[in-house]
């Protein structure tokens, strides 16, 4: 399947989401080929089972979250669209101009990157990352190669550190100060085809 504009013809306010997203229209052809490849049943939608048939999503231990963050709000199903502005999250973050002061955070804007990372610890969605729901993802991150002492050690030295306001849990703007130094930009890209 190649790219071209009969493919491009088939999407949904293609040129709206090229804006969005940042995608080039080849890039738009390239995962539209890919969601496709997913849809088995050929219905335009995806379920999380066509994630979980993906290998390095099945095999990563944050798989599951990964691709709850692609159904919000209890979400079952999923068009091309929405796909394609998950995934715009992780597209890499170019050198260009400010933004207009009134225009909307692009969608891989390091804020939404960690807006994305945030949410796979914070489960109940309550706005802050508990102690239970960070050991959760160590625990899930390291199996059985640290010991549970050890695994809540960590956790806790973990929120004492980033916990500014002394409520034993790390909110949004606490993790966000907490990744100040790290290259999230470069941590949260794919490189997507050329």
């Amino acid at each position: 399947m190649g790219c071209n504009a009969s493919t491009l013809a088939k999407i949904h306010n293609v040129d709206e989401l090229i804006l969005e997203t940042g995608f080039s229209s080849s890039h738009i052809c390239h995962l539209y080929n890919r969601f496709h490849s997913l849809d088995k049943d050929d219905k335009g939608l995806l379920n999380r089972g066509d994630f979980q048939n993906i290998s390095e999503l099945a095999v990563n231990p944050l798989g599951d979250r990964i691709i709850n963050n692609f159904f919000p709000d209890r979400v079952d199903l999923i068009d091309f669209n929405s796909f394609a502005r998950t995934l715009a999250r992780f597209r890499p973050v170019e050198n260009s101009p400010k933004k207009e002061p009134d225009s909307p955070e692009p969608i891989n804007s390091r804020a939404n990157k960690l807006k994305f990372a945030f949410q796979l610890y914070d489960q109940d969605k309550d706005g802050k990352i508990s102690k239970s729901e960070l050991l959760q993802v160590l625990r899930m991150m390291v199996g059985v190669q640290v010991t549970e002492e050890q695994l809540e050690s960590i956790t806790d030295r973990t929120i004492q550190e980033a916990d500014l306001d002394g409520d034993d849990a790390i909110s949004f703007e606490e993790f966000k100060k907490s990744l100040d130094k790290v290259d999230i930009e470069h941590k949260m890209s794919i490189r997507f085809l050329r």
